[in-house]
C-alpha cells in the first residue's frame, strides 16, 4: 500500500467502468487498499456507468473507452454534462488521435494508457481531487501537435482533417474571439499547458498559491474554458499580445 495523502477529508469515491472483469476487479482491489480512496461501484458497460454515476455521484470515474452498449466517449459526454463535479479519468489501451480528441472533447479530465504504473494511476486520481487535469506525455504531444496544425489551418477539423462544419467554425471563431490575456496570464497559461500544478506555478513565478488559483479562474473566464485540459488545448491557439 502506498502512503497516500493525509486523511483530513472524505475518501475519494470512485466508480470503475470496465467491461473486462479481471481488469475491473484488479483495479478495485488496488484502489481499495488506499486509505484515501473508496470504490463505490463497478460498471460493465457505458450504460451502467451512466446509471451508477447518476445514482452515486462519485468523485472520479475510471472510464474504459471500448465497452458494449454505450462506448466510453458517449458515457463521458453524458456524465460530464449532468454531473460537472464528477471527474472522468480515461484508462484505456486506445491512443489513436481520433479517440484521444473525442474523449477530451467529451469532457475527460485525465487520460492514461493501461500500461501506466500503479503510482501514476493513484497520483492522477488524487490530482483530479485537487482540481487538476492530467494527460500522459505521449497523449499530451498528440493533443498539442493536432491543435498546432489547427492553428496553422483553422479550416480543417483537427479530428478527421476534413473541412470543418459550420458548428466547428463557430466554435473556432469563438475561441479566437476571446478576451486577450495579459503577460502574467499568458505565462500561467503556458505553464498549465506544461501540466504544472497551481503549487508548481506559484513556486516558479514567486506567487502565493491562492493568487495562482485566482489567475487560473480569470483565464478560464476570459477563454470560456471549463477545465484545465481545455486551457492546455487553447494555449496553442491563443493569440499572443504584442
Amino acid at each position: 500500500m502506498t502512503s497516500g495523502e493525509p486523511i483530513d477529508h472524505p475518501a475519494i469515491r470512485i466508480v470503475i467502468a470496465e467491461d473486462q472483469a479481471l481488469v475491473r476487479r484488479g483495479a478495485a482491489i488496488l484502489l481499495s487498499m488506499e486509505p484515501d480512496m473508496e470504490v463505490v461501484g463497478q460498471a460493465r458497460n457505458g450504460v451502467e456507468a451512466v446509471e451508477l454515476a447518476q445514482l452515486l455521484h462519485p468523485d472520479v470515474i475510471l472510464m474504459d473507452l471500448h465497452m458494449p452498449l454505450k462506448g466510453g466517449v458517449a458515457a463521458t459526454r453524458e456524465i460530464t454534462r449532468a454531473l460537472p463535479n464528477t471527474q472522468i479519468l480515461v484508462l484505456t489501451t486506445l491512443n489513436d488521435d481520433e479517440t484521444v480528441f473525442e474523449a477530451v472533447r467529451a469532457g475527460a479530465q485525465a487520460y492514461l494508457l493501461k500500461d501506466a504504473d500503479e503510482d501514476e494511476l493513484l497520483e492522477t486520481i488524487r490530482a483530479l481531487r485537487r482540481g487538476e487535469s492530467r494527460l500522459t506525455p505521449q497523449i499530451a504531444r498528440k493533443v498539442m501537435d493536432q491543435f498546432r496544425r489547427l492553428a496553422a489551418n483553422p479550416k480543417v477539423d483537427p479530428i478527421r482533417e476534413r473541412p470543418a462544419s459550420e458548428d466547428s467554425n463557430a466554435a473556432q471563431k469563438s475561441a479566437f474571439g476571446t478576451e486577450s490575456l495579459n503577460d502574467k496570464e499568458e505565462k500561467i497559461l503556458q505553464l498549465i499547458s506544461e501540466s504544472m500544478t497551481n503549487r508548481q506555478i506559484a513556486n516558479a513565478l514567486f506567487l502565493a498559491e491562492g493568487t495562482v488559483k485566482n489567475y487560473v479562474s480569470r483565464i478560464m473566464e476570459k477563454l470560456h474554458a471549463n477545465t484545465r485540459t481545455e486551457l492546455a488545448l487553447l494555449s496553442v491557439r491563443q493569440p499572443k499580445s504584442d
